[in-house]
């Protein structure tokens, strides 16, 4: 098992960055896929980005693609979100998971979610 927690999040203004990280426990944080997801009020929860094992792999939403970079420092247990240009529609909470199987941009396929951590972004 592996427990995720996020954090990073705050208010920030459109155009402006923000960093997110994920601290994972366990001793196999290398042997985890992880992803980023989203999820804005009254919407469903979406992929934002993936990173493989080893990190030599990643996968950027095309929503987000060159604005947004995923990164993992499996030696610290971290993985993390760099923001930058930041628009209104950011505005979610935001969720690190982990996923044994596959690097994926799908919900399904991810067995371990954090709590989320909340970014918005005023205009």
């Amino acid at each position: 098992q592996v427990q995720l927690v996020e954090s990073g999040g705050g208010l920030v203004q459109a155009g402006g960055s923000l960093r997110l990280s994920c601290a994972a426990s366990g001793r196999t944080f290398s042997s985890y896929n992880m992803g980023w997801f989203r999820q804005a009020p009254g919407k469903e929860r979406e992929f934002v980005a993936a990173i493989s094992r080893s990190g030599s792999s990643t996968y950027i939403a095309d929503s987000v693609k060159g604005r947004f970079t995923i990164s993992r420092h499996n030696a610290k247990n971290t993985v993390s979100l760099q923001m930058n240009s930041l628009k209104p529609e950011d505005t979610a909470v935001y969720y690190c998971a982990a996923n044994s199987k596959r690097s994926s941009p799908h919900l399904q396929a991810y067995d371990y979610w954090g709590q989320g951590t909340q970014v918005t972004v005023s205009s």
